[in-house]
């Protein structure tokens, strides 16, 4: 443990000093080299004090034994020493009691641990100031400033990786393409050409993705020209961004040969996995070597919600899974009867620990240096000490030493969420996870589960307080989901892993040991995903790190009470039944103990933030679902709260992402009859993606047709628009909105607007002068300031129900608009105060039911 605080005050130092001013950190440099110079020298001037104090004890021993002629109190008194401590003498009628030299051994040794985490410290401040520096060198900053456009000779240092905006909650548009480099030569128009070596983020525009880009390597050099804008944030790595122009990019020089090789190794294993099922063929490559560029956004959401993450960035498992399959577990490999292939191959003990060494920086190349597969390699070499000498002691300060060299080589680690969360988790599987498998093995658990159970659970409960901070969410489904597809971790990754390295001499090979990884792979799909579909899957917590330290508080009690639970098999029968319940949360139990939803609903407005989500209810579990909301994962807990198992039609009113992204979360699970649509397929790539995912699920696309009339269960409803037909085409997507009369069981009458602007309103009104009042209105764009009033007065809605989500960029709703709801008799009910809102009733019974926003 002697190194743990050294790495602990150099992670710390790095975090303060990046982002700090010059001064600043280097005045910490000197202070803290400053102690570490005095405290030895206070040390050796305390051991020379306590020379002295010894010294003059052992004087005055002697002279008080001396005149008193006491034999018996001289043998007393030397009998006294123990090992050179005097621990009690005879003074002048007084026992003198351990003098300072018997506690200086310990101060001693803790003077040098202080003095060696004060280098440490002093090693990392300096490290991220020269880091910081780089920022700051050059042109760059300031001609980020001035938004100048430039052309820019760079080296690009990382893959080319698709991103989408969340804040648009769009996963089916065009990606734009993100990459690190470091620029070596600016130029401006009319201006001189500056030499630099600065960092930058080169963004390349969706309309500009070309495979030329794509395919892009480590250590490409290339010219660029575009126009550079400031980093979003202060403490991003990187000096300035730019926006590159469109055209494919000029290469000025080739990839290195190492990286050429491994970009061959990665776009085979891209090509062995071609031909697999979805998810398989999108989850493989990340869990081999991290390449995530396939998984769709709600992949990688079911993913997050199950704390399966660590999976698709590469992990320190990925390399211990390959070390083991040739070493042999850890704890055998000084034993006569070792496992692994590594004996069978006639390799000895050293030649394993130097071919083990061998993979490690192979498995960097590949999966390219990115500060995960740092963390991963680090990990990595961790468990080769292990295997090689057997010795569980020197984990944690294997662990402590690499931790504290990769903060020295990339400061920017120090501020890093993933790779906090990397070494907490290694740390815990050595420290926490042995002494909970004991404990359970000692209460009859069967060996190999204990310690899948005690590993999973250590690291969940330390890691869960981190990840509560910048997600604001606890997974309460993350220790099963984590055990069960632990079970196919092992097979999909030494499986891929020669699939990468068959495939570039044997493609038909590659592809069938792909074949047979896809099983595993798309099983721990599943997994994420029907963990995530689970309505009580999340909780929100606090975030930050108020929200971190409660839930911490909030770990720690519960070990303790699990401690004493265990003790007594009934109680934690009761325990686990009641996690069960509140993961399950059946719709009957649930409904029962919070009254939601209501007896008799006839419409319920689900809470999907910004955007919108109806569900119509058409008999004993079925529901006919108007839009399907931004976030697949929301409205699935929307409809199972709901009890809806079956669909018979999901209405898309028109294809904007805050209407069509969740409709992943409609069709998962649930009996579909069919998808409805309006005929102004625009945005293109938003019509491609309801269609693709209603084709995935086996759900046959309809359009909608002005006039038609139809009828599901109890419900019934006339399409009023779009009439494609009459007038001028419509301006935008949101103009060819799909506009339904609905009538309910006992007459409830409801007008759903999707988000019409007042140009169609107005036509609307035009075909449909005898537009009767309706009981509910759905007003249309989120209650937005464009509105029609004629249509308004005309529909005389008695409540008027308006879908946006909290603090929502858009102003939505807007003041004037619900004023001039309530000014026509009207209850206004909004989602993002009122949270999900279920209607009830008709006519004087009419009654709204808010849940409550969360």
């Amino acid at each position: 443990m002697r190194l743990v605080p050294p790495a602990l005050a150099a992670w710390a130092a790095s975090a303060l000093a990046l982002g700090a001013p010059g001064w600043w950190t280097a005045t910490g440099v000197a202070a803290c080299l400053a102690a570490a110079a005095l405290l030895p020298l206070w040390a050796a001037a305390s051991r020379r004090r306590e020379r002295r104090e010894t010294a003059s004890v052992a004087v005055a021993v002697a002279a008080a034994a001396a005149g008193r002629g006491d034999d018996r109190d001289t043998e007393r008194t030397a009998s006294s020493r123990r090992g050179g401590r005097w621990n009690t003498a005879p003074v002048a009628g007084r026992t003198a009691t351990q003098t300072p030299s018997a506690r200086s051994p310990r101060w001693r040794r803790g003077a040098t641990a202080l003095t060696g985490a004060l280098l440490c410290a002093a090693a990392g401040a300096a490290s991220a100031g020269l880091h910081g520096a780089d920022l700051h060198r050059g042109p760059l900053p300031g001609l980020a400033d001035r938004q100048a456009r430039v052309t820019v000779e760079l080296t690009v240092t990382s893959d080319p990786r698709p991103t989408r905006s969340k804040a648009a909650g769009d996963p089916a548009a065009p990606a734009a393409l993100l990459l690190n480099a470091d620029a070596r030569r600016v130029s401006v128009p009319g201006g001189a050409v500056t030499e630099t070596r600065t960092p930058v983020l080169v963004i390349v525009s969706p309309g500009e993705v070309e495979t030329a880009w794509q395919r892009l390597l480590p250590s490409t050099r290339l010219r660029v020209g575009g126009r550079l804008v400031k980093p979003l944030r202060e403490d991003d790595p990187f000096a300035a961004v730019l926006r590159a122009d469109g055209g494919p990019p000029a290469i000025v020089r080739p990839p290195t040969e190492l990286q050429r090789t491994a970009g061959h190794l990665r776009a085979g294993l891209r090509e062995a996995t071609d031909g697999l099922a979805p998810d398989a063929r999108a989850l493989l490559p990340g869990l081999v070597v991290g390449d995530t560029s396939r998984i769709p956004a709600d992949l990688h959401n079911a993913f997050e919600a199950t704390d399966l993450t660590h999976l698709l960035a590469v992990s320190g498992s990925n390399l211990t899974i390959v070390l083991i399959l040739l070493i042999g577990p850890p704890g055998t490999a000084l034993l006569a009867e070792r496992r692994g292939l590594a004996p069978r191959l006639g390799i000895t003990l050293r030649g394993a620990a130097l071919l083990g060494g061998a993979l490690t920086l192979a498995f960097v190349v590949v999966c390219r240096p990115e500060p995960s597969v740092l963390r991963a390699a680090a990990c990595g070499l961790v468990t080769l000490l292990a295997i090689g000498t057997g010795r569980r002691r020197s984990l944690v300060p294997a662990l402590a030493a690499a931790a504290l060299l990769l903060v020295l080589y990339d400061p920017w680690l120090a501020r890093s969420y993933g790779f906090l969360l990397s070494v907490l988790a290694t740390g815990a599987l050595l420290t926490i996870g042995p002494r909970w498998s004991e404990a359970l093995q000692r209460r009859r658990v069967p060996a190999r589960l204990a310690e899948a159970l005690a590993a999973t659970a250590a690291a969940q409960a330390v890691c869960a307080p981190v990840v509560a901070v910048f997600a604001a969410r606890v997974s309460l489904v993350a220790i099963p989901c984590n055990l069960v597809a632990e079970l196919a971790v092992a097979p999909a990754t030494v499986l891929g892993f020669a699939a990468l390295a068959t495939a570039p001499a044997a493609i038909p090979v590659a592809e069938l040991l792909a074949h047979v990884a896809g099983w595993p792979a798309g099983w721990i799909a599943t997994v994420a995903r029907t963990g995530a579909a689970l309505p009580g899957a999340q909780a929100d917590w606090p975030g930050g790190w108020r929200g971190g330290l409660l839930l911490a508080g909030v770990t720690v009690v519960l070990i303790v009470v699990a401690r004493r639970l265990t003790r007594h098999p009934w109680a934690v029968a009761v325990c686990v039944l009641l996690l069960v319940l509140a993961v399950v949360r059946p719709a009957p139990l649930t409904s029962n103990l919070t009254g939601w939803p209501p007896p008799g609903w006839a419409l319920v407005m689900c809470d999907v933030g910004q955007g919108d989500a109806m569900v119509l209810a058409a008999g004993d579990g079925a529901a006919v679902v108007v839009d399907a909301g931004p976030d697949p994962g929301v409205t699935d807990r929307c409809l199972s709260e709901l009890g809806v198992t079956e669909v018979p039609l999901v209405l898309v009113t028109h294809f904007h992402a805050d209407h069509v992204a969740g409709l992943e979360g409609v069709l998962r699970g649930r009996a579909v009859g069919a998808v409805q649509t309006t005929a102004y397929e625009e945005p293109r790539w938003q019509a491609t993606f309801v269609r693709r995912t209603a084709a995935a699920h086996g759900v046959p696309l309809i359009h909608a047709i002005p006039g038609e009339r139809r009828r599901a269960g109890r419900l019934s409803w006339q399409v009023l628009w779009p009439d494609l037909s009459r007038g001028a085409a419509p301006e935008g997507p949101n103009d060819a909105s799909v506009a339904l009369l609905v009538r309910a069981a006992g007459g409830l009458s409801m007008l759903l607007l999707g988000d019409l602007e007042p140009p169609s309103q107005q036509r609307l009104i035009r075909a449909h002068p005898a537009l009767p009042a309706v009981d509910v209105l759905k007003v249309a764009h989120h209650g937005s300031a464009y509105q029609e009033p004629a249509l308004l007065a005309g529909a005389r809605p008695r409540l008027a129900l308006i879908s946006c989500g909290r603090d929502n960029d858009y102003g939505h709703p807007a003041p004037r608009t619900v004023s001039a709801l309530q000014a026509g008799g009207a209850l206004v009910m909004r989602t993002d105060r009122d949270g999900a809102i279920a209607v009830t009733g008709a006519g004087a019974e009419l009654r709204a039911v808010a849940r409550g926003a969360g």
